[in-house]
């Protein structure tokens, strides 16, 4: 079946218009690393995510909650949150994460997600699981408007996200027999990953080369894996859960 999705790509999550979200399903892009991690630590066996916009409102989540019910991760303008786990993915798996719900607070990604608290439909979109939730939000949302939405970083453009746009933009448009009514924006960013390769896009950007100074090549490597994981992440309330996937 052809379908026209009328697909959308904003550069950064300040674009966000509170005023357009309630018919529109949002796909939040944090390839380095919010949505990355979000992702993996699912697919590993995490009962939820939780994203907090800081680390004050992530310690509130904490509260209450039994001591071995949660892991409390994130990083506050690229440097890790004092007491909390690590925010990228392979180092907070490490920590385990199965059965818990993990309380995440990020500088850009998980503050984009927290932008969309009036959408009812919103995903958690990474390189790591960008074919599978392409399937589904084409299967679950015929007909419906697409937003893919790089975050940025800090009000500024970045280029892992747009990158990360790109590949899901390629997927949506080939689904579609490139019947998708794409914007100049989502051409521009499908171009681009088409001319790029995905390692070689997250290790050349400012914060790729930011990482990478603080060894965490490792961590970029394993962000920049496309479509390896069979796992859709999607927002259930104040929660990021792992959904079921259509065979």
């Amino acid at each position: 079946m052809i379908i026209d999705p009328r697909v959308q790509v904003l550069t950064r999550k300040e674009d966000l218009d509170p005023q357009q979200v309630a018919d529109r399903v949002f796909i939040v892009l944090d390839i380095l690393f919010a949505t990355s991690t979000i992702v993996a630590a699912l697919a590993a066996g995490a009962r939820s995510v939780l994203p907090a916009v800081d680390a004050r409102v992530a310690r509130h989540l904490a509260r209450d909650r039994a001591p071995d019910s949660f892991l409390l991760a994130g990083e506050h303008l690229a440097d890790a949150i004092q007491g909390f786990a690590p925010p990228t993915p392979l180092a907070l798996i490490e920590r385990g994460v199965v059965g818990r719900d993990v309380i995440y607070s990020t500088t850009n990604g998980t503050v984009a997600l927290e932008r969309l608290a009036g959408a009812r439909h919103v995903y958690a979109g990474a390189l790591l699981n960008a074919a599978s939730t392409v399937r589904h939000v084409l299967d679950q949302h015929p007909g419906q408007r697409i937003v893919v939405v790089c975050s940025g970083s800090v009000g500024h453009f970045n280029l892992e996200d747009w990158y990360g746009a790109g590949c899901f933009i390629d997927l949506i448009a080939t689904a579609t027999d490139n019947a998708a009514d794409l914007s100049d924006a989502a051409r521009a960013a499908r171009m681009g990953y088409r001319a790029g390769t995905p390692l070689t896009a997250l290790l050349e950007g400012r914060v790729g080369r930011l990482f990478s100074q603080r060894g965490l090549a490792p961590e970029i490597e394993h962000a920049s894996r496309c479509s390896i994981l069979d796992v859709v992440v999607r927002r259930e309330g104040g929660a990021l859960v792992r959904v079921p996937v259509a065979p």
